[in-house]
């Protein structure tokens, strides 16, 4: 790592971006299609559950995807080693994906579940944390490098849809003999599971050749010379850290943490009220063709691979440099806030337009893209942000588990997005996103206001 020059990036990253990638490519892939297996009829390629049932399933199943990352990351960290867990990671969901492909049935769905839940706690932590392993402890490319990783995150998530929905819908779709249709499920199963097999392949071919001996020892048993160069230290002064001094690091973790799960709350109304909105009162035609609600959840991932290579570049410059972390974060929460006053607009067309209950009452398009297009750059504010400045304040031997405990902060929000997005109906949407953009602005207001405060007990990480 250290014969890598300055200016660029180690190659190392583009290897875990491609493998990011593909495992994103594999959840999101099933995700998509997942609910729709559940409630389908079986002659109609699905299970036939009903959907109260399948909807508590499925937030199960999310739920403890978040989870169980605590427990992967704690085992990488003291026992296996990140590599290792990577792969045992990878491939238990490959083989979770094929258990739904050649399984359809009860049995089949909760063994393949199962599995993915499993593989999912030992690869998301560890391979997040190899990229912040890649960097020097003050190498201002750290935020740079999450904003690229970040963009393969998005590209799996993007491409996903596309894909798998082909697959089920059109290629492997069938037509039962009373006329009815049978979708493709299965294969879509098949399609996410040869992805996460792509993601492997790649990971442990190239490997050693562009990471090294990075991440293949857990912390715990490191030999004495490593366990010298994984100890904390302030890249200001190059002093080692204190015991003391690595708990307040740790505790900005927390703090960062809280504020995180207030801009997840906000930003995951993309996939309820705001769809929901969407879906009845946001002017789809476009040329005469209208355009599916569910289509719209790619308008984000679009905007992030735009956007991200900005991001990386600009993080890398002086000026981004200069930035410390919690303010980077503010703003994204500020900006997410704003975002949502496109859809005050939306609301208030309508109102200028008439009887807001009539269905036929549509607000232009163009409020929606404004309020994803500004939600985006909220994101790479904070969540890019977020995963490297955790790999900057983790003490080596908690990086993985602090990894994990950080992306609990989606787990936290789902619920509390959950709560807001089921109040829409009787409060009415305006003052629903009224009052997520001021609370959200007031927080992200605070968090800058707390720079100070938060920057000492960094010890030298910006």
């Amino acid at each position: 790592m250290d014969t890598v020059q300055q200016k660029g990036h180690p190659k190392g990253l583009y290897l875990l971006f491609f493998t990011e990638m593909w495992e994103r490519f594999s959840y999101y892939g099933m995700r998509a299609i997942l609910i729709l297996y559940l409630t389908k009829k079986l002659m109609e390629g699905g299970l036939g559950m009903d959907e109260s049932k399948a909807m508590l399933l499925y937030g199960y199943f999310t739920g403890l995807v978040y989870f169980t990352p605590l427990i992967g990351g704690w085992l990488a960290d003291k026992f296996l080693g990140k590599r290792l867990s990577i792969t045992i990671g990878g491939i238990t969901m490959m083989i979770g994906q094929f258990v739904l492909f050649g399984m359809n049935n009860m049995t089949g769905l909760y063994i393949g579940l199962l599995l993915l839940i499993i593989g999912n706690g030992f690869f998301k932590p560890n391979i997040s944390t190899l990229v912040g392993g890649l960097y020097k402890d003050g190498d201002s490319r750290r935020d740079s490098a999450f904003s690229i990783f970040y963009m393969g995150i998005n590209l799996g998530a993007l491409i996903a849809p596309f894909v798998i929905g082909y697959f089920t819908d059109n290629l492997f779709k069938t037509t039962n003999a009373d006329g009815t249709v049978a979708f493709g499920y299965r294969y879509g199963f098949l399609a996410a599971g040869v992805g996460m097999l792509l993601g492997q392949i790649i990971f442990n071919t190239f490997a050693q050749k562009y990471l090294g001996d990075l991440g293949k020892k857990p912390v715990g048993i490191a030999h004495d010379e490593e366990v010298e160069a994984n100890k904390s230290v302030n890249p200001d002064t190059g002093e080692v850290l204190t015991q003391a001094q690595e708990k307040q690091r740790i505790s900005v973790i927390f703090i960062l943490f809280l504020f995180a799960v207030f801009f997840w709350a906000g930003f995951e109304q993309a996939g309820s009220s705001l769809s929901l909105y969407t879906d009845k009162f946001i002017n789809r035609n476009v040329f005469g063709f209208e355009i599916p609600t569910s289509w719209f959840q790619s308008v984000n991932p679009i905007f992030i691979v735009t956007l991200a290579p900005l991001f990386a570049m600009f993080w890398s410059s002086k000026l981004g440099s200069k930035l410390s972390t919690p303010v980077k974060m503010g703003v994204g929460m500020v900006i997410l806030g704003i975002g949502f006053w496109f859809m005050l607009g939306a609301v208030a067309e309508r109102n200028a337009n008439g009887n807001i209950d009539d269905i036929a009452n549509k607000a232009g398009i163009m409020w929606l893209i404004m309020t994803y297009l500004l939600h985006t750059i909220g994101e790479l504010c904070l969540s890019p942000v977020g995963l490297s400045v955790v790999t900057k304040l983790s003490p080596p031997k908690l990086a993985s588990i602090l990894m994990a405990v950080w992306m609990l902060s989606s787990s936290v929000a789902n619920f509390i997005g959950g709560f807001v997005a089921s109040v829409v109906e009787t409060m009415g949407a305006g003052q629903v996103f009224t009052y997520i953009s001021g609370f959200v602005i007031v927080c992200g207001l605070l968090l800058i206001l707390l720079n100070k405060f938060i920057s000492k007990m960094m010890h030298g990480v910006r």
